[in-house]
């Protein structure tokens, strides 16, 4: 096995369509989930995004025991637990349990649902995996759309949202509709989480949805240069994964969250040492002081 034929995987890349396909849905997928993460870390819901990808799986299962478009059960999955997290879970004392009840709800119907299913066991190890090499100009057309749509509302909601994110407490007395914005946010996350399911599946959903943001908060407290930072790791992530998986025809998801994790173990060792500086910098002496004496 080849793991890094760069002549076969410049071959696959430059004459099969699918391949290019992916590679632009793998990207506008990085930008979506770049810009989308460090708002997730910020207000914690790395768990609701992990719960939502149950009920995309869910949706996605339901989708291929009915013969339909896995994408389109995924994303009614997605949106449905979505709602769910945002009204049930609006409070924070109880997101978690919410979260804990959606999950094995969306889990264990999904695994009846793939029980049921008798087709190919491809198809069932899809869902968990992704099968990002099978978008078609259908698929991509949804991804745009979506995309689009979750990018636009973001930009409307963007300001406030932030503002909700930094001090819940300060903004809602400030009159900003905090819960509202709750809502639409955790739709804004169930879009975007469908959409990746086709890309890492959505045992792995975390990879792109979070792992790059939380890797981009190491090394920045800015959330502009965090978002950033974010939509390039998400990138190379991505696109990265997709390339790397085109010689020896693994599963993409595989190269995703390997990149993913190692960039955020880079990001850990940069802000280990430039806390390790300052701390270092906090107990010296100054230079001045010490001439004088």
């Amino acid at each position: 096995m080849d793991l890094f034929d760069f002549g076969k995987t410049w071959q696959l890349i430059t004459e099969l369509d699918g391949v290019q396909t992916a590679l632009l849905a793998a990207a506008i997928l990085g930008l979506v989930a770049g810009v989308l993460g460090p708002l997730i870390v910020m207000r914690r819901m790395s768990f609701a995004v992990h719960g939502t990808s149950e009920l995309a799986f869910t949706g996605g299962a339901a989708a291929l025991l009915l013969g339909i478009g896995v994408e389109y059960g995924a994303l009614i999955g997605a949106v449905v637990a979505a709602l769910l997290l945002g009204i049930l879970g609006a409070r924070d004392a109880d997101r978690d349990s919410v979260i804990g009840v959606i999950l094995s709800f969306g889990l264990g119907l999904g695994v009846l649902f793939l029980a049921l299913y008798k087709g190919r066991q491809g198809n069932k190890f899809g869902i968990l995996t992704g099968q990002i090499i099978t978008i078609d100009s259908t698929n991509l057309t949804l991804f745009v759309v979506s995309s689009v749509v979750v990018l636009a509302v973001l930009a409307l909601v963007y300001r406030p949202l932030l503002f909700a994110s930094v001090d819940r407490n300060v903004a809602v007395a400030r009159g900003v509709p905090v819960k509202t914005l709750t809502v639409v946010f955790a739709l804004l996350v169930g879009v975007s989480t469908a959409l990746s399911v086709k890309v890492v599946g959505s045992l792995l959903v975390v990879a792109l949805m979070v792992t790059p943001a939380a890797a981009a908060a190491r090394v920045t407290a800015s959330p502009w240069k965090a978002t950033v930072l974010s939509v390039v790791f998400a990138e190379v992530s991505a696109i990265g994964g997709i390339v790397l998986s085109l010689a020896p025809g693994l599963p993409v998801s595989a190269f995703v969250t390997a990149i993913s994790f190692l960039i955020y173990v880079v990001c850990r060792v940069l802000a280990w040492q430039r806390d390790r500086r300052t701390r270092v910098r906090s107990v010296d002496p100054a230079p001045d002081l010490v001439a004088a004496a």
